[in-house]
């Protein structure tokens, strides 16, 4: 069986109050475009056609990366009317299944029975809802076959009634759209072209028409309003919670957990509350993640720790480190096995050697750091000069006393050592006492400066 993909993502999405395409609005950190993509992908379809209408180009360019052949509806006249701008692309001889860019958490089981349905004429994935308030309703005959599909605009009383609903995806034979759709009308009170209409179609001349059951609502819920998006936002948040759960990961509570791209956890991974994982990040075994943290693109190997109110991007943290609490690790920072960057310190561009300490209150850019290094307190690495970035590098052994400025390009050599204080503009070589400090004096018989006396 050859299968096709539609993918109708033309709405404007008025709802949202937003300049922004509806498609575009983000789930887990990812559009909501992107997840039906991504899911439809997963079935290994021939092709996958896009339906843009509103913010199309931005739609475009936000998604150039992905292998879909895009169609444009220039009027939104309807569901029925948006398939048939793709219908010239079909292979007559293929099966098609038509998505909607806003329902992002259906899931690929469930797209596959459909698409199984579908080899003898059109199948639609149906749910029983709790209140299926502005749903179309299935209509089934006396012996439960499916005969059509009422919006609920146009529905009696009677109809409304009804608790299964139509979710708007469904499967057909290509040759039954290029029969059906140019058939369809619109006279309905929305005035629109409606997909499900197909399916009447197809009954009143005998064919049957089969329909699979969703295996929960949650699954096939599209989003029209922000309130909808972040009710689907947190469902998605707490299935990776609970899956992690199942995998062994302690995480503090599934509601306060939020992954916005891939995380992989080794063994006995402990994960606090309100930690923000995005991009791809991955945790090695008896890593301990501390409350309020924010990950993005970052490897933790084994028993490293990072502490509370720490963020992290783009950097690599070694075997039993220790980050925080309050550090921001920049780009590019790298930290060897045991090496401990503590509260308030900032790094960019670092290479921090196997257990070397930056404990506190500290700024390190554009830094190689050689092993078992102390930086005291207060100590920056000046590495801009206000147009070239420049590098420092520090040798095994060395000592950076608190309150030191480090004026790159700069080499200290191993075991160096600085004087609390200074400010060093030149190198410093093994084994030598660097000092940069203006001379002391203490004046005697000094009066601190006070208010002048006034009369009451």
């Amino acid at each position: 069986m050859k299968l096709e993909v539609i993918i109708l993502a033309a709405g404007q999405g008025t709802r949202m109050k937003s300049s922004l395409p509806k498609v575009l609005h983000q789930l887990a950190g990812r559009s909501l475009l992107e997840h039906v993509i991504a899911t439809s992908l997963s079935l290994q379809p021939v092709a996958v056609h896009v339906v843009i209408g509103h913010g199309a180009e931005l739609v475009q360019q936000e998604l150039a990366d992905f292998p879909v052949n895009w169609v444009f509806q220039h009027e939104q006249l309807g569901t029925g009317h948006g398939v048939l701008q793709a219908v010239p692309a079909l292979a007559p001889d293929s099966t098609v299944l038509v998505l909607y860019g806003d329902v992002p958490l259906v899931g690929v089981e469930t797209l596959a029975a459909l698409v199984a349905a579908a080899a003898a004429g059109p199948a639609l994935l149906t749910a029983r809802v709790a209140d299926p308030t502005g749903y179309g309703r299935i209509l089934r005959d006396s012996t439960g076959a499916l005969v059509g599909v009422v919006e609920h605009k146009d529905a009696t009383d009677e109809q409304r009634r009804i608790s299964e609903i139509n979710t708007g995806l469904l499967a057909a034979p290509a040759g039954d759209l290029m029969d059906y759709l140019p058939q369809v009308g619109n006279n309905n009170k929305q005035g629109e072209y409606y997909l499900p209409d197909i399916l009447s179609l197809a009954v009143a001349r005998g064919r049957t028409v089969a329909s699979c059951q969703a295996a929960s609502e949650i699954e096939v819920l599209g989003v029209n309003d922000r309130v909808q998006l972040n009710q689907l936002e947190r469902e998605y948040q707490r299935r990776q919670a609970e899956a992690l759960m199942r995998e062994g990961v302690a995480v503090a509570d599934i509601n306060r957990l939020d992954i916005r791209g891939t995380l992989s956890c080794g063994r006995d991974v402990s994960i606090d509350v309100n930690v923000v994982f995005e991009g791809r990040v991955s945790l090695g075994d008896g890593v301990v993640i501390g409350p309020n943290c924010v990950l993005q693109d970052v490897t933790v190997a084994a028993g490293a720790t990072i502490h509370a109110m720490s963020h992290l991007q783009e950097a690599r943290i070694g075997e039993r480190c220790s980050v925080g609490p309050f550090a921001r690790l920049r780009p590019g920072t790298v930290l060897a096995e045991g090496a401990r960057v503590g509260n308030f310190v900032e790094t960019k561009k670092a290479d921090i050697g196997v257990g070397s300490k930056v404990n506190h209150l500290s700024y390190i850019g554009d830094c190689v750091m050689g092993d078992h290094v102390n930086v005291g307190a207060g100590t920056i690495t000046c590495n801009y000069d206000g147009v070239n970035k420049h590098k420092t590098e520090i040798g095994s052994g060395v000592f950076v006393g608190s309150n030191s400025t480090l004026v790159a390009p700069l080499q200290i050599a191993e075991q160096g050592f600085i004087a609390a204080g200074s400010t060093i503009t030149r190198g410093v070589e093994a084994g030598e006492l660097a000092v940069s400090r203006s001379r002391q004096r203490n004046i005697q018989g000094w009066q601190r400066p006070g208010k002048p006396r006034t009369e009451d």
